[in-house]
């Protein structure tokens, strides 16, 4: 073999062709050849950079007198003609001399070659012992982290086929290596969003930009029934030569990180949600306004379907002795639905009373006290919730899967239940839900105890209220007599205003509009008092002053209270209206065709003062005036001026020649407040 044809193949490149690369230039792999009398016939570059020997410095020398000392050279010499002679291979590790004499322990692998023309040579492929050991190491500490490593690798080729998975990855997604090599990510990976991970590959290998810790979620199918979390990180791939061999991706399995997060997330919801109910709940004392805040705070956060049923009798805050097992008369008090859905139809409508037997789930958790939860509902359950079969049959349409109701108590009363279904919401009902719906019924339970006991106590306050204020006619002689009571808005208690028409000898009319000060079942008795003895006194047909005389030393007798009042007598045939004040609002003229006014009285202590005189006014009622009488209520606020009430209340007397009736709800109505703390009493007559 001629030794340029070896040389020749030192670097023969055609300029702008790329380097070799790989893990051989690395390891500067040498090549050296040697005939059959050990002379150096072939010489790399390689060797070169090894032993430090130019080619013009080795070629067609021995080898042995070159490259090997004294020593060594007997070993080296049996394996020499043991290559050439067997030829088989010999590979390891023996010293050679460097050019700077000093001696390195070189890797050889030997093996015998025969050219064209028969010629037999030595070939010996040489690399630096321990740059080679060093890269064996690391190859092995490699492959030992990759397979032992908990984290999930995979290495994909620029096509984002997959070349290498590691055992931990096998394990995560639950596809065995076999079943990944070769394979597109896209065809390995159903279960995530594979686009997005196919983007962020692409974008690593056009970029080199690693991405990290990027977040997915998906069911693998080793376990499709739940969901898992990963965090994946992917890196390009180069040679030191800078070639791209394609990304390796890395895959940490944080499902418990991701459950932990989601139900810390989920507590914090259900937290907001109690605070939520706290200042959305009870808003009100009115029973129906706080099922109904009750039933919209619960949707769709807790179920897509909320009904409120209220046991009748509670409502009526009557005690009912029940029989265990026996049925149960429920109204409706609540009704609200995530979206359009037929179980709307299947359940009892606001307002309405239904009665359940003791079989239906919603009697079990009143008699029991305790919830009752459905976490997947069957055809046999349906029955047991719905009121009736045709109900039950509009729920299966409607698709509820889950069902749970929770007792309304309160004081340790059973006052009704929360009944929750799920039809959209794919989760059935865990104790979780069962735990945050006991907390938000418990919440407005008690608000609706106290709406149903104020209800009750304002029902019974406007009954005494009523029975002690009187019936009159609206028509007297000479007069047209319309009248308003209007508890207070804010409180439950007994107010102390009344009115009274007094019918007089000579066909006169008394008119009376007083207020005791103060709330409370003592004031509307004293009020009482008070408006018995003004209809004695005006049977006496004392003048107006006389009689609030009589009343101021009899309100003196009473336990500290003071009380205003106006009192007026008009004569039909002089059409003279007298009137006398002691401490009450002034009285309001609307005359036709003028400008309503309020009366000019004068001024006067409230009853109660004593040893005060009171003084009368007259004034002319021509037909058609109209004359207002009214306790402070009616335009007394906290936010707004007197005065300025006042002219607000003249403003509604523009035209005093509507009905009485009318102007009555014109002025209650446009006057009062929702939260007005002051019962009102109205008179209101007009001269014929």
């Amino acid at each position: 073999m001629a030794v340029d044809s070896f040389r020749a193949g030192d670097d023969d490149r055609s300029p702008g062709q790329p380097r070799p690369t790989g893990l051989l230039d690395v390891l500067s792999v040498a090549a050296v050849a040697l005939d059959t009398s050990g002379r150096i016939v072939f010489w790399t570059p390689q060797a070169e950079d090894l032993f430090g020997y130019t080619a013009q410095d080795v070629l067609g020398k021995y080898a042995a007198h070159v490259l090997i000392r004294p020593e060594h050279l007997q070993a080296v010499v049996s394996l020499f003609t043991e290559v050439m002679e067997t030829g088989r291979g010999w590979a390891g590790a023996f010293p050679v001399r460097h050019k700077d004499g000093s001696s390195r322990l070189t890797e050889f692998r030997t093996m015998r070659l025969l050219d064209d023309l028969g010629d037999v040579y030595a070939l010996g492929i040489a690399a630096d012992h321990t740059l080679l050991q060093r890269v064996e190491t690391d190859l092995a500490l490699c492959e030992r982290l990759i397979n032992q490593s908990p984290i999930g690798l995979a290495l994909m080729d620029p096509e984002l086929r997959y070349m290498l998975v590691n055992p931990a990855l096998e394990r995560i997604d639950g596809i065995p290596a076999e079943d990944h090599i070769g394979r597109p990510l896209r065809e390995a990976l159903p279960f995530v969003d594979v686009g997005t991970v196919e983007s962020c590959l692409r974008q690593v290998l056009a970029t080199g930009t690693p991405l990290l810790d990027q977040y997915h979620v998906g069911r693998p199918p080793s376990d499709p029934g739940h969901e898992h979390a990963w965090s994946l990180s992917f890196y390009r791939l180069e040679d030191p030569g800078g070639r791209v061999l394609g990304a390796a991706a890395s895959v940490v399995d944080i499902t418990e990180r991701h459950r932990a997060a989601a139900e810390a997330d989920r507590a914090r919801r259900r937290l907001a949600l109690i605070a939520d109910a706290s200042a959305r709940v009870g808003t009100t004392l009115e029973v129906e306004q706080t099922a109904r805040e009750l039933a919209d705070i619960a949707t769709p956060v807790l179920a897509d379907v909320v009904a409120v049923d209220v046991l009748d009798s509670a409502l009526a805050c009557r005690p009912l002795r029940r029989q265990a097992g026996g049925p149960e008369l429920f109204r409706a008090l609540a009704l609200k639905a995530a979206h359009p859905t037929e179980a709307l139809s299947a359940a009892d409508p606001p307002g309405d009373l239904a009665a359940y037997d003791g079989d239906r789930l919603v009697t079990l958790c009143v008699h029991t006290g305790r919830p009752v939860m459905v976490r997947r509902v069957g055809e046999r359950d349906l029955p047991r919730i719905a009121r009736n079969a045709v109900a039950g049959e509009l729920l299966a349409r409607a698709g509820v899967h889950s069902y749970l109701a929770v007792p309304l108590i309160a004081h340790g009363e059973v006052l009704g239940a929360l009944d929750l279904k799920r039809t959209r919401n794919p989760l059935p009902f865990d104790e979780d839900d069962v735990v945050l719906a006991s907390e938000l019924a418990s919440r407005a339970a008690v608000a609706i105890d106290n709406a149903r006991w104020f209800q009750s106590v304002r029902n019974t306050a406007l009954t005494l209220q009523r029975s002690l204020l009187p019936d009159h006619s609206p028509h007297h002689t000479g007069l047209e007599v319309a009248s308003r009571y209007q508890p207070a808005q804010s409180t439950s208690e007994v107010g102390g205003d009344w009115y009274d028409v007094i019918a007089l000898a000579g066909d006169k009319t008394a008119l009376v509009v007083g207020d005791v000060m103060g709330n409370g079942i003592d004031a509307a008795a004293t009020m009482g008092r008070l408006r018995t003895a003004t209809c004695a006194y005006a049977d006496l047909d004392l003048a107006p002053a006389a009689v609030l005389q009589h009343l101021d030393r009899i309100t003196c007798d009473l336990e500290h209270y003071i009380v205003t009042c106006l009192y007026a007598v008009y004569d039909p045939h002089t059409r003279r209206c007298t009137i006398a004040n002691a401490g009450h609002m002034p009285p309001a003229l609307a005359r036709p065709g003028a400008q309503p006014v309020l009366l000019d009285l004068p001024p006067a202590a409230p009853l109660g003062v004593g040893g005060v005189p009171f003084e009368a006014t007259s004034t002319e009622l021509l037909p058609g005036d109209l004359l207002v009488l009214y306790t402070d209520g009616l335009v007394e606020t906290r936010q707004h001026p007197i005065d300025d009430r006042l002219n607000v209340l003249l403003g509604f007397l523009d035209e005093p020649g509507r009905p009485l009736e009318e102007t009555c709800d014109r002025l209650l109505y446009g006057l009062r407040h929702a939260d007005d703390h002051d019962d009102v009493a109205l008179l209101v007559a007009r001269a014929l």
